[in-house]
């Protein structure tokens, strides 16, 4: 066989080979709206999920200065329920759980043996003795094998991941949006707060630092919700939203994300998460998140702007201005809203004060960058 052929074998089964394992993937209730909405669509957590509609900067922008929708539907939910419910996600769980009322959220994280983190995760207090935990698409069999490792018969845990949907609207105009489908005065739902509406569950949070809502509904229900929600918000200039730009955003607020700045070696207290790390309760590791409180960390979390002409990206070293390594970039983008490189990065502890001047080392080249506070502005 020539060479030709075979390349031309080797491109067909690797085509082939594509489409196969988009064929199993999973695909959220809403796949087909992506299609028509040409969509481009990419393996994310093992979904085919929309990564991008129109274009990045057009969908951040829309979101920052309009209004924009999102399908996070390959997010997981597990409910919580039992007596003992509270005590148990207290021993589980960084954040102080008790100060909840049922209708209000929390951000929260779920801390392994080892000081690092098993997910960062947002938990809702539905009722007396029964909670719901909406965790990362990538750690849903992760952390079940946590939660039930724990449990000892304790609470009931009900993992619901496949038979709800969460659909983000965010933005400015979200408020207009949503009071128009619903006929409710969501003005008045406090942030990190939520109420029940026809069997939805609808929230004002989300991961973009825009203001807006996630709606969880029943797979059923999404696409009836999706279509409400178009229809109300034409008159806004509403348009889908991909994951790309819910990146753009959320790295403009300087949010952490799972399996970038947060994963099972990292401490929330290197990541800048001591506020949600409670030092009045017992939890998994929480003696030694006391200790790093105390004595300090080895690394930590900076954000930093580029001062020259450079995207930084994912796994680039950060030196100072010696030109010793003292860290790498967690996550980095050019920023649609400031023109300009921005990212994420842990250094040493001894290298993180603001207004540091630092090197990020891109294609071999070293670029000159401030470490500055976020949100970026």
């Amino acid at each position: 066989m020539n060479s030709s052929k075979l390349k031309y074998l080797e491109l067909y089964f690797l085509l082939f080979a594509k489409f196969k394992k988009r064929q199993f993937m999973k695909k959220t209730t809403l796949y087909d709206y992506h299609l028509r909405y040409d969509a481009k669509l990419v393996d994310f957590a093992g979904f085919l999920m929309p990564i991008q509609y129109e274009g990045v900067s057009i969908e951040h922008n829309c979101v920052k200065n309009n209004v924009g929708v999102f399908d996070v539907s390959h997010m997981g939910e597990f409910i919580i329920s039992g007596q003992k419910s509270e005590a148990f996600l207290q021993s589980v769980l960084s954040n102080d759980i008790s100060i909840l009322k049922s209708g209000q959220a929390q951000y929260n994280c779920m801390p392994n043996e080892k000081g690092g983190i098993v997910d960062d995760l947002i938990l809702y207090k539905l009722d007396i003795n029964k909670y719901m935990l909406v965790v990362n698409a990538s750690n849903i069999e992760k952390n079940l094998v946590f939660l039930n490792n724990k449990n000892n018969d304790i609470v009931d845990i009900d993992n619901l991941s496949d038979s709800y949907s969460l659909i983000s609207v965010q933005g400015p105009n979200s408020l207009n949006v949503l009071e128009k489908l619903f006929k409710l005065e969501l003005v008045n739902l406090k942030y990190y707060s939520f109420l029940n509406h026809n069997d939805l569950i609808i929230s004002n949070t989300g991961y973009t630092g825009c203001g807006g809502y996630e709606i969880y509904c029943k797979n059923d229900d999404a696409v009836s919700l999706w279509k409400g929600i178009f229809e109300v918000g034409i008159e806004f200039n509403i348009k889908p939203i991909g994951l790309a730009a819910r990146d753009t955003l959320r790295l403009e607020m300087g949010f952490c994300l799972y399996g970038n700045e947060l994963n099972d070696e990292t401490s929330p207290i290197e990541a800048g998460l001591s506020w949600i790390t409670k030092t009045n309760k017992t939890f998994t590791s929480s003696s030694l998140f006391i200790k790093q409180k105390e004595v300090g960390v080895a690394k930590k979390l900076i954000g930093f702007e580029m001062l020259e002409k450079a995207i930084p990206r994912k796994g680039y070293n950060i030196y100072s201005l010696d030109k010793k390594k003292i860290g790498i970039v967690t996550s980095g983008t050019m920023s649609p809203s400031l023109k300009k490189g921005i990212g994420l990065g842990y250094v040493k502890s001894i290298c993180s004060n603001l207004d540091n001047e630092i090197y990020i080392e891109i294609r071999k080249n070293m670029k000159l960058a401030l470490i500055v506070k976020t949100p970026f502005k």
